[in-house]
């Protein structure tokens, strides 16, 4: 790992942080994402109903990365020129081969997410999500499941790179708040790795289901 990485101090988990590029560089990456991500508005299924994503999207990845999130099955779109140079470089930064990456454009402060962990079987027990901004500085809290004693808030700043691992996902909840400041928009990519062992069953259930149908 990079030798800028400061540990976050939280027990039950494994979060660190570093500056990925400058304010500039960061501005740069903005605006090429912000130009060539194909942008959408996902649905979401929230205590038994559909809802719109407080926040666009896009989930980008090789072929096969398909992913189960909220009641909602994920295609990847292809990788863009910008989302692949950054895969190798925050990869290498990380030590990570990563095959994914969400993208989220968070237009104002209206825009949010609430508590969750990113523990999806896809992404197996320990995975190493690695979380990139750029646009307008956030509050990012994280919060554990079971001692409200153990809590953090993050203001992340353009060009950071928070990387989340060990058994961060498995001991912790972690939101984007909403705020009434006046916030210009912000770009966010989490890149991860989608299994290839649950790919492979989701692919053996698809095929058997296939089988069944006369």
């Amino acid at each position: 790992m990079s030798a800028g990485w400061q540990r976050v101090p939280l027990a039950d988990a494994d979060v660190r942080l570093t500056q990925f590029c400058a304010p500039d560089a960061a501005a740069r990456w903005f605006e090429r994402l912000a130009a060539e991500v194909p942008w959408e508005r996902h649905r979401l299924r929230l205590f038994g109903r559909a809802v719109d994503a407080p926040r666009l999207s896009c989930w980008v990845g090789d072929a096969d990365a398909v992913y189960r999130y909220s009641g909602a099955r994920f295609v990847p779109h292809a990788w863009t020129p910008a989302c692949a140079e950054l895969r190798d470089r925050v990869g290498a930064l990380c030590g990570e081969r990563y095959n994914s990456v969400l993208c989220n454009l968070y237009r104002d402060g209206r825009d949010s997410m609430g508590w969750h962990s990113d523990d999806e079987p896809e992404l197996g027990p320990a995975p190493a999500i690695a979380s990139l901004s750029f646009g307008a500085v956030r509050r990012f809290r994280l919060r554990h499941r079971r001692d409200p004693d153990q809590r953090i808030e993050l203001d992340l700043a353009p060009g950071s790179l928070l990387l989340m691992t060990g058994a961060t996902q498995r001991n912790y909840r972690h939101d984007l708040t909403r705020t009434a400041r006046a916030v210009g928009p912000r770009i966010n990519l989490t890149f991860r790795r989608i299994g290839a062992i649950v790919r492979g069953r989701e692919a053996g259930r698809t095929a058997a289901k296939g089988a069944r149908t006369p």
